[in-house]
């Protein structure tokens, strides 16, 4: 619903800067004021408290005044920055003369076909390719995304499913960027599409034996997975069956397939809570069966192997131990202990195989992977050559094999993916990304520990090139995420290169709120104690001031989503730590966020951040949420953006807290909110236009830095 009273831009030099701006007359020494939005009180009251947002009126996204701002905003930023143009263009040109532009991934082999998928030279999308029986064979083209996303400002294929008889494929489509796919089904022998379009879906569907059947999950106006449907394929979407409705808003539902492909699970889950599902995949119309009835702070998930069920669970083990049950007998009081729990080693995945099992677990904050033959007890783990690395299993769809896959990389070793005999321990280097001009003895990683405020030790990882730190205190970006136990893994990244080159040091705070040291580490960085999170980051930069390897007006700070509430939340209690800072889709606006359940996610996440429903927990959130924290005083300069279909962070949270920043902050430092039109949480798609917005903010904090080219 529009305003009754439409909000008004002020000030006249709008028609200025649009005239300037159109001319090109807007020139970096020559840049015009900044807008200034609209103030129209609007009072939130709760808990006998009551909040005053003078910004709230840009929720409305229909409203043509919202859409006005933003693009002033954007001609704003554009001036701003235009003196930057050349550099942006050679950053731009150095990523992409990194990437292997015609390059394809790793073959995998599945129910008598390789699939694999290969980019062409120049273009932006990717295309999914088979061939039967040998890698010899004539190449299959399943999807071209290219030629699919011809007219298109945003496209993105979702879940890719074939049919047990290899004839059709399910695929979902989002043209929007707000994760609202549509299903369709191709047929592989005649290349043409059924008729049917599934709306408003997740995306992806999981076929039944008899292929003909499938399940999907659809998505309510909150972009909730809120029910599953079943449908036969050459018929229309309306007469598809609703086979489950999860009735419960703090609850989001999956779909999966088992390992042995005989069951398809049906998946409930909150963000403390889970429970399965199980249908038998050779009779579709059959009831799905309840694996383990949920209760309240019980997580587990589920495969299935030779008529044997395993879990991973968290019952009484926080760390999570692995457990096995009979079909018919799924109960956790029938669940029989294979891996117990272990203080020391956070339990986070496994995979099946007919003569193996494989454990993925983190130890020290670094990924491990084990694994047991068939009759042992311990097996053994792999080994890795860097002393900070990412590894994990990769999909081996055929569980027969005894080779296993596995990616891995580090701060310096480009992504590769090794095959593993798990018999004979051999292993072979299938492919290496391939970095034009890039040589890894060049540079140079450490690992660190900061003292948190409460004498935890932090880790930090780093990077930089060999000689960085020979000048004194560097230019150095820290970045953090530290939310929902999702890990910031010391990994390998190409755009980073251009950073490093510059003289940058990059910095990776490994914060509490993730699960880099557990599982407790996760839930010392959440609800109540969710300020860990933010001066965990602090120590971090302050560490790094203290030993050297930076200093204030060269430190920088990156986050996005929940790691833009990290960023927002730091330039609340330390502004004066950073020179510039890099505000990604950040979720600022905590509070009103999370007291308006039409929003998404809102629901589904009071698990982590609590629910401001609750008195006490309105007084916590409302202790760090960056917009409700905003002061007159000094704050760094920051660039924040934002994408106007997102479906996960709304676009209207950056551009309030940029709004009440302008009007409140007292320095002169530039703060510039880039907002893409055309797109949602995950920016641009396709390669190389996501190339263009990394080369944009790098730009930005390598002109702050005083390096120009």
């Amino acid at each position: 619903m529009i305003h009754p009273r439409l909000p008004r831009l002020q000030t006249a030099a709008w028609t200025v800067l649009f005239a300037a701006l159109t001319a090109g007359a807007a020139l970096a020494q020559d840049i015009p004021q900044p807008p200034a939005a609209e103030k129209i009180r609007k009072e939130l009251t709760i808990h006998g408290q009551t909040r005053v947002d003078e910004y709230y009126w840009l929720n409305e996204r229909s409203n043509p005044k919202v859409v006005e701002y933003l693009k002033a905003e954007n001609a704003y930023t554009d001036a701003v920055m235009k003196h930057t143009d050349p550099l942006q263009e050679k950053l731009f040109n150095e990523m992409t003369g990194r990437i292997q532009q015609t390059d394809m991934s790793v073959p995998y082999f599945d129910n008598g076909y390789w699939y694999y998928t290969r980019f062409e030279a120049g273009k932006d999308y990717p295309v999914y390719c088979r061939k039967a029986r040998t890698l010899q064979s004539k190449e299959e083209i399943l999807l071209d995304g290219n030629k699919m996303a011809t007219g298109t400002s945003y496209f993105n294929i979702g879940g890719l499913a074939v049919s047990p008889d290899n004839k059709v494929i399910a695929y979902g489509v989002d043209t929007l960027s707000r994760r609202q796919y549509k299903i369709y089904f191709k047929n592989l022998k005649t290349g043409k599409n059924y008729p049917e379009e599934i709306p408003m879906t997740a995306g992806f569907a999981v076929w039944a034996d008899d292929n003909k059947t499938v399940f999907y999950p659809a998505i309510d106006e909150s972009l909730r997975l809120y029910k599953i449907f079943r449908h036969t394929l050459g018929t229309p979407a309306a007469t598809d069956v609703e086979v489950f409705h999860e009735t419960d808003p703090t609850f989001e539902l999956s779909l999966d397939k088992s390992r042995s492909k005989k069951y398809i699970f049906l998946v409930s889950e909150s963000t403390l809570t889970t429970e399965y599902r199980t249908l038998d995949a050779s009779q579709p119309l059959s009831e799905f069966v309840v694996f383990q009835p949920r209760t309240r702070g019980l997580e587990y998930s589920v495969d299935h192997l030779e008529d044997k069920f395993t879990i991973l669970t968290n019952d009484r083990a926080r760390n999570f131990r692995l457990m096995e049950a009979d079909p018919g007998r799924t109960g956790k009081d029938d669940w029989r202990e294979v891996i117990p729990h272990r203080d020391d080693v956070y339990l986070t995945g496994f995979d099946l195989f007919a003569d193996f099992l494989v454990l993925s677990e983190t130890k020290n904050g670094l990924n491990q992977i084990r694994v047991i033959p068939s009759g042992e007890k311990d097996g053994y783990y792999l080994e890795y050559p860097d002393k900070a690395y990412v590894a994990y299993p990769t999909p081996t769809p055929e569980p027969g094999t005894d080779l296993l896959r596995y990616g891995y990389n580090s701060l310096t070793t480009p992504a590769t993916v090794y095959e593993f005999n798990m018999k004979t321990r051999q292993q072979t280097i299938l492919k290496r990304q391939e970095v034009a001009g890039y040589r890894p003895e060049d540079y140079a990683t450490e690992r660190l520990s900061a003292p948190g405020y409460d004498g935890t030790l932090v880790p930090i990882s780093i990077v930089y090139k060999k000689g960085a730190r020979d000048k004194g205190p560097a230019p150095l970006l820290l970045y953090g995420y530290g939310s929902y136990g999702y890990s910031t893994d010391p990994g390998f990244n190409i755009m980073r290169i251009s950073l490093m080159d510059r003289g940058f040091i990059v910095a990776l705070a490994h914060i509490r709120g993730g699960s880099e040291m557990g599982r407790a580490w996760y839930e010392d960085g959440k609800l109540f104690k969710k300020m860990n999170t933010f001066t965990d980051f602090i120590s971090c930069g302050e560490y790094l001031v203290r030993h050297g390897y930076t200093c204030p007006n060269r430190l920088f700070a990156q986050g996005g989503s929940a790691g833009g509430l990290l960023m927002g939340a730091v330039v609340n209690l330390r502004p004066d730590l950073f020179k510039g800072v890099l505000a990604g889709v950040p979720f600022v606006d905590v509070v009103t966020t999370m007291l308006d359940a039409s929003i998404p996610l809102t629901t589904s996440e009071y698990d982590e951040w609590g629910s401001p429903n609750d008195a006490a927990a309105y007084e916590y959130m409302m202790a760090y949420s960056p917009y409700d924290n905003v002061r007159p005083k000094a704050y760094p300069a920051m660039l924040v953006t934002t994408g106007l279909h997102d479906s996960q962070v709304q676009y209207w949270e950056p551009a309030k807290w940029v709004a009440r920043l302008r009007a409140m902050k007292t320095d002169n430092h530039p703060l510039l909110l880039k907002t893409n039109m055309e797109a949602g949480h995950g920016g641009a798609s396709g390669r190389f236009r996501r190339l263009r917005e990394t080369a944009y903010q790098y730009a930005f904090i390598l002109d702050l830095a005083g390096i120009k080219d």
